[in-house]
């Protein structure tokens, strides 16, 4: 069956958060040794893991925890308690990376991102962004000009719901108008973008790879499902 609409998850799908070196420039651990390679790629997987929890936390913040894409002051708030226990000392250092991980200026978009979605709304296929997420991420696609091809944004914090709730897919194929049949859901989680699945939507699996790795993942996808 033809493909209507495709709806893109945002982080490790359209952009993922690659690290830079200036974002740790003068961060160092409990030791007081600066942060090396690994160190700061293990902080951003910790930042950007979308399911798997990394650290122990207590009552107050698993909760905080298991409801940030709901709402920012609790995400601001699991994140803090992840930062100060994967050794980032003092909350300012904390506050200062966390401001990074919510800034979508600082978002890469993966090689693809922008040719794929171009194409499909100049083949007058639907596109919408759906993604658990307690920032605005609008401004990234803004910045790209891509915003004007994007016909629907649902994120979680804003409509109280999260992937994989039915609900909130069907919040966006109902916003694009397109049945689910007809509708190819694209993400990097197999549960979590795989939900779509739950209400007839086609699934497409991207790996979150660094974005220099991926040069082509997104289309390869739509091109499976006969897309592009």
């Amino acid at each position: 069956m033809a493909i209507d609409a495709v709806m893109f998850d945002f982080s490790g799908t359209l952009f993922r958060l690659d690290e830079h070196e200036s974002w740790f420039a003068g961060m160092v651990d409990d030791a007081g040794t600066p942060l090396d390679a690994a160190a700061q790629a293990e902080l951003l997987r910790r930042m950007t893991a979308p399911v798997t929890l990394t650290v122990d936390l207590d009552d107050e913040h698993r909760h905080a925890w298991e409801n940030r894409d709901l709402d920012p002051a609790l995400h601001h708030k699991a994140y803090l308690e992840i930062l100060r226990q994967s050794g980032v000392p003092g909350r300012e250092q904390g506050e200062a990376l966390y401001r990074t991980l919510i800034n979508p200026a600082e978002w890469t978009p993966y090689p693809d991102t922008a040719d794929v979605i171009t194409e499909l709304a100049g083949k007058g296929v639907k596109v919408g962004v759906l993604s658990n997420i307690a920032f605005d991420i609008r401004p990234a696609f803004t910045a790209l000009g891509l915003d004007a091809h994007i016909d629907e944004f649902v994120l979680s914090y804003e409509v109280g719901a999260i992937k994989p709730d039915p609900e909130v897919f069907r919040i966006l194929v109902d916003r694009l108008g397109t049945p689910a049949e007809r509708t190819l859901m694209v993400g990097d989680h197999t549960d979590a973008d795989g939900g779509a699945r739950d209400i007839g939507c086609a699934f497409a699996l991207v790996e979150p790879l660094p974005t220099a790795q991926r040069p082509d993942g997104l289309r390869t996808a739509l091109r499976e499902h006969g897309v592009l």
